[in-house]
């Protein structure tokens, strides 16, 4: 299962000892991914991606997400992937992405998220990956777009980024949309 290698990026799971190299990430991605998640802070310390590997490691062994690292094939922490929010009996669940600031823009995210839908589809049997994006997250909306998602609605409310609710697109994306 992991890791997934494709594309010269390799996924798997979070380890202690990229603790630090994901607070740094977070760090240098305020300005880009901290607008649209509020959990990149510049205050991001090693601790802090200590709680969060427990509760990537917790949904693994629930079998309610599967969130893991992106890393080039030297081993750089490049950003994350994960597939979160299952639901086993309408085999539905959600896709979301991000990579540190000095990798976006190079086509990363993209296959990232490509490897991890694949593996949703294929391993993890779901029928139907959700990709929900703020309004006004272009480059999110360029990834969705570029993995074969169809845009489906706005919907009201369907986030909440810095303590207020936004507006967000919904794509879908089904086995027969994945673009290799």
């Amino acid at each position: 299962m992991f890791p997934i290698k494709h594309q010269n990026l390799i996924l798997r799971p979070f380890e202690a000892r990229d603790a630090d190299a994901f607070a740094a990430a977070a760090r240098e991605s305020v300005d880009t991914v901290g607008r649209w998640m509020p959990w990149c802070v510049a205050d991001y310390s090693a601790a802090t991606a200590l709680e969060w590997f427990a509760i990537c490691d917790a949904g693994f062994a629930a079998k309610t997400a599967c969130d893991v690292g992106v890393f080039d094939a030297n081993g750089l922490l490049l950003g994350g992937v994960g597939l979160n929010q299952f639901n086993h009996q309408h085999k539905v669940v959600n896709l979301g992405y991000w990579v540190r600031a000095t990798k976006q823009r190079q086509g990363v995210c993209f296959r990232a998220a490509q490897a991890l839908a694949n593996h949703g589809f294929a391993e993890l049997g779901f029928g139907r990956i959700e990709i929900v994006i703020a309004e006004g997250n272009a480059p999110s909306v360029a990834v969705a777009r570029k993995l074969g998602a169809v845009f489906e609605c706005y919907a009201r409310n369907r986030l909440v980024i810095h303590g207020a609710a936004v507006t967000a697109s919904v794509y879908c994306l089904l086995a027969t949309d994945l673009n290799f």
